[in-house]
């Protein structure tokens, strides 16, 4: 039994966790952090019985009941402290934004597997993930106890991990990251400006959070995905090429140096990779609707309309710069989307707002945990004021 600790529990990531925890005989669920929805989080207690929850602050326990005992922590401090009070194999990160940084470091800091869906903690602090990772398995190692893993959840980065089986690093010639393009793909640029927040929250084949949504229709949310990529699989930014994939059935692919190409494809289900890194390196069965390439027909490929979408550019000038300009860039963007769906600026805006952002910004090269939230926060500000 594999016992699990979800942060996140009430978004979209830490619901279709717990579906697979449904069907799955294999996990428990021990402890459960969430932010704002008690309602949700009070039906999910009464299904899985976790012993630890975490809520952001003691007034949220007014009027909760379970039928069991509960340790309760609360906001960042607590959850950091559940983190190490508690016994589990796997800390599932999925909670939004740069909120998920320092759970992240504390549950490699305490020795546990990570399986991480908030791609912000890689964009923020790869560097720095990837420190504390070599420094706690050296620890680990030494102690003869095993080494700890970061298992990524996103569907696009799961499938390069597991496309990345079929060859070793020497071997990569490059990644492909596909993205759908999002619902204005086919748009001119000259109508951009007009989009509504309902209209960029059409997606055309994910069913996601607001944020991420709109990141999508930015294509943010791919330069982002390189960012990660790039920090998680310890490859150079240039051999990584971003391909739109309207099907959004190809989730990744990489390329060797023999010209074979391998992909990962399945239907558009976040699910399949949520169950694959908490069942690594296993494969588990399930009902999940199964892909059938006759029925689909066609598959697509396109590359990406840089001047139509610049939010891609400003991502990969970000990881260029690199230091503490990601985290800059990821804070600015986050708030300027923030505007948007509070209908306060135009689509057009977002990408303005955080160039604008990024040409203002000092750069540090070798940010500490504190900096790094300091300028989260510097360039939410920022980002505000331009408006």
């Amino acid at each position: 039994m594999k016992r699990i600790l979800l942060l996140g529990s009430t978004g979209s990531i830490g619901q279709q966790t717990l579906e697979v925890v449904r069907q799955q005989k294999k996990f428990k669920v021990v402890g459960l952090a969430c932010r704002n929805n008690i309602a949700l989080l009070q039906k999910q207690i009464n299904e899985f019985s976790p012993s630890f929850v975490c809520l952001s602050g003691e007034k949220q326990k007014a009027g909760f009941s379970s039928k069991k005992s509960l340790d309760y922590f609360y906001g960042e401090e607590g959850m950091i402290e559940m983190i190490r009070e508690i016994d589990c194999d796997m800390v599932v990160v999925a909670i939004s934004g740069a909120a998920g940084l320092k759970p992240a470091i504390e549950t490699i800091r305490t020795g546990k597997n990570i399986a991480l869906a908030t791609k912000e903690v890689m964009v923020l602090a790869g560097e720095l993930i990837q420190n504390e990772i070599k420094r706690k398995n050296k620890e680990l190692i030494k102690k003869a106890k095993k080494p700890i893993q970061l298992l990524p959840i996103d569907s696009e980065h799961s499938a390069i991990w597991q496309c990345l089986r079929a060859g070793h690093q020497d071997e990569i010639e490059k990644i492909i990251l596909t993205c759908s393009g999002g619902p204005f793909r086919n748009k001119k640029q000259s109508e951009l400006a007009t989009m509504t927040v309902d209209d960029a929250l059409a997606h055309p084949t994910w069913k996601m959070g607001k944020r991420i949504t709109i990141d999508s229709a930015t294509l943010m949310n791919k330069g982002l995905e390189v960012i990660e990529a790039c920090w998680l699989f310890n490859v150079p930014v240039s051999k990584i090429e971003v391909v739109i994939h309207p099907q959004s059935i190809l989730h990744s692919a990489v390329v060797y140096k023999d010209g074979s190409v391998i992909g990962q494809f399945s239907l558009p289900d976040m699910r399949i990779p949520i169950q694959y890194a908490l069942s690594f390196p296993q494969r588990l069965t399930n009902n999940f609707p199964r892909l059938s390439l006759s029925q689909i027909g066609n598959l697509t490929f396109e590359a990406p309309d840089i001047a139509k979408f610049p939010c891609l550019r400003l991502a990969y000038e970000a990881l260029e710069k690199g230091g503490s300009m990601p985290a800059v860039l990821n804070a600015a963007d986050e708030a300027a989307v923030d505007l948007f769906i509070n209908k306060k600026i135009t689509f057009t805006d977002i990408p303005a707002i955080i160039e604008k952002t990024m040409n203002k910004h000092k750069l540090v090269k070798k940010p500490t945990i504190a900096a790094i939230m300091a300028m989260d926060s510097w360039a939410r500000q920022s980002a505000r004021r331009i408006v």
